[in-house]
């Protein structure tokens, strides 16, 4: 955007200057020219009074030494032809003098259609040629005719001076540019720095910070956007702590039910059934007790865990209820440690929920299968199953086939990407979801 305006001024200023500019430089070569006719004119002009009285003998010094003078201009034949001064070169402004019995007299030159002309017309003329401009002067009068003054003057005289002018417009006209386009990358830069700030802010409501708050700055619009951002970013702030609010709640209200399950298991006559049911009844507490942690945990880092204690632990757990259901189990885990960037109940809540599917929506007796294998980014966990599957349709929407709501696959979605890695489900027999878990930050 910076360079989109300082370019947009840079043509428009074009565009000016040279509307500005060109008329400029013709009119300075028209005065320039107009300047050089005039001398020539004036030159020629102060002969005129003298060919009209003197003979050609009388004449021929006065012509010589006006071509040889440049002083002598606007003054009067007579004392002019006596300055003390020593002659310098005029150069420019040759004349010559044409008489009507055909003397020439100054600068040699051949008789022009011009001066045939000013001659027959008895009139002054102004005639362009191929090496300049004639200055035509007629004196009438004369017995025989009319004599004609001719005064030259060349291109070079016509143009003096105009190149450095030129240059001088030329030199105006960048330095102005220069300045426009300074000014207008300044104007640009106040527009530009707020609209950055203002990416740079959501960014970091992006990344979490909802503590980010943008600086009102630069031009009105912008700070009506920056106003809006930073109520949006109070709003959301309100909704996150509203809802982690609401699901403390919801988990300190489990546990009520907790403790009455927990009574109701230890008062069982079984003491092996008495002790497993408890132990479920902890290990509940345990993830209630990690959600409301979870819940009420603001802007902390990202926790981590060895990945092959937690799987291996939430094996064990599961492999009870397998062999009550006649499942046959395959856990596969690479040695350890294998850091990941999960917290351990996350990854335990996670991993629970997966196993959870596969005992809720397949037929006792379908095996499953655990790997966990190290990878270049972290770790690979693999949970499958040979039940009948599910509808990918129903995945994509947060939502199982059996008529769940399909938080499971969404917990297990929202851990790998919480570590920085993907979640994947492959089609085929069963069913096959796997989680690339991220390393923890600052490891290899």
């Amino acid at each position: 955007m910076r360079k989109r305006l300082a370019v947009l001024v840079a043509a428009a200023m074009c565009l000016v200057l040279v509307a500005f500019l060109v008329p400029l430089a013709i009119l300075l070569r028209s005065v320039t020219a107009d300047r050089a006719v005039t001398a020539a004119t004036a030159k020629a002009q102060s002969l005129t009074s003298l060919v009209a009285t003197a003979d050609a003998v009388t004449l021929r010094p006065a012509v010589d030494q006006l071509n040889t003078s440049c002083d002598n201009q606007g003054s009067a034949p007579g004392r002019g032809l006596r300055h003390p001064e020593p002659p310098k070169e005029c150069g420019g402004h040759p004349v010559t003098v044409f008489l009507p019995d055909g003397t020439v007299l100054g600068a040699p030159t051949p008789r022009t259609p011009g001066v045939a002309l000013a001659a027959a017309q008895g009139s002054s003329l102004t005639v362009e040629d191929a090496g300049g401009r004639e200055i035509l002067v007629a004196v009438q009068g004369l017995p025989r005719g009319t004599a004609v003054v001719r005064a030259f003057v060349d291109h070079a005289e016509l143009t003096r001076g105009l190149g450095a002018a030129w240059l001088v417009l030329a030199g105006l006209g960048v330095v102005l540019l220069g300045l426009g386009v300074f000014v207008a990358d300044r104007l640009a830069r106040s527009i530009v720095r707020p609209v950055h700030e203002l990416a740079a802010v959501s960014r970091r409501l992006a990344e979490g910070d909802l503590d980010a708050r943008a600086r009102p700055g630069g031009p009105g619009e912008v700070r009506s956007v920056a106003a809006a951002l930073n109520l949006l970013a109070a709003r959301i702030r309100d909704l996150v702590r509203q809802e982690r609010e609401a699901v403390a709640d919801i988990s300190h209200r489990l546990r009520t039910p907790l403790t009455v399950l927990r009574l109701d298991a230890e008062s069982l006559r079984d003491p092996a059934e008495a002790e497993r049911i408890t132990a479920h009844a902890e290990s509940l507490e345990r993830q209630v007790t990690a959600l409301i942690d979870q819940a009420r945990a603001r802007d902390s880092a990202p926790g981590s865990c060895d990945a092959v204690v937690v799987v291996r632990a939430r094996a064990e757990f599961w492999s009870v209820l397998a062999q009550d259901q006649d499942r046959a189990v395959t856990v596969s885990l690479d040695d350890g440690p294998l850091p990941v960037a999960v917290g351990e109940p996350e990854l335990a809540a996670c991993l629970d929920a997966l196993l959870g599917n596969v005992f809720a929506h397949t037929p006792e007796g379908t095996a499953y299968a655990i790997r966990l294998t190290a990878t270049a980014g972290g770790a690979r966990l693999e949970v499958a199953d040979e039940g009948p599957g599910f509808d990918f349709d129903d995945v994509s929407r947060g939502a199982s086939g059996a008529g769940s709501t399909g938080l499971g696959l969404d917990i297990a979605r929202q851990t790998a990407r919480a570590s920085g890695g993907e979640f994947s489900v492959t089609r085929g027999p069963g069913a096959r979801i796997v989680l690339d878990l991220g390393k923890p930050l600052g490891m290899p």
